[in-house]
């Protein structure tokens, strides 16, 4: 997990684009630092807030239902997963999830740049998986530049409720990690991890 900086030589709060041509999106999509009110941007964010809001509002005796909108909300989502309401996301257009996973309650996937999880991954009631970051500088800030780094969760990993994936983390395949933890960086495969910030307690058997 690394801090987004400015280019070398600008002063806080200064405009970090330089040269830069790209559109704010483009930025976004790059994990460099970006303004979200970009209207680009905020019509995305403000799509996938409709389609949460349909997806959250459907009962468990809906599956068809369910699954149309996951279709449309997310980048691509595998067979037999199942989402329980609510899910909350930034764009949704940025996770993908495999196949036979399971969501509990209480997501939030906060996708400014991809989060992508594995096949058979169980992921406990209020997780949280956090892409965005914010510049240490205090004048960046202010001026509300913000950035984004990607997500990783391998296959038959499984998060206890609570846990927070900060940005920029990947676990690896068959991980457990125990509720409440905070994942502030990468975890290998294979292993029992704990605590805040979360460190490896002993590897698991195959």
């Amino acid at each position: 997990m690394t801090e987004p900086t400015p280019r070398a030589g600008d002063p806080l709060g200064a405009d970090p684009l330089g040269d830069d041509s790209r559109s704010m999106h483009e930025r976004m999509l790059a994990g460099d630092l970006y303004l979200a009110d970009d209207p680009e941007i905020v019509e995305a964010h403000l799509r996938a807030v409709d389609l949460a809001t349909a997806y959250n509002a459907t009962t468990a005796r809906e599956d068809a239902e369910r699954e149309r909108l996951l279709g449309e909300l997310l980048g691509a989502v595998g067979a037999e997963t199942r989402i329980r309401p609510p899910l909350h996301v930034d764009y949704g257009s940025r996770i993908r999830i495999g196949a036979r996973c399971f969501v509990n309650f209480g997501l939030v996937a906060l996708d400014v740049v991809d989060i992508v999880i594995g096949d058979d991954v169980q992921i406990g009631p209020n997780v949280q998986l956090l892409t965005p970051t914010h510049p240490l500088e205090a004048g960046l800030r202010r001026a509300k530049w913000e950035a984004a780094q990607p997500i990783t969760i391998g296959d038959n990993v499984w998060l206890g409720g609570g846990v927070i994936v900060c940005p920029g983390v990947t676990i690896g395949a068959n991980t457990v990690v125990g509720a409440g933890s905070v994942v502030t960086g990468d975890l290998p495969a294979g292993v029992l991890a704990l605590g805040t910030p979360a460190r490896v307690v002993r590897e698991l058997p195959d």
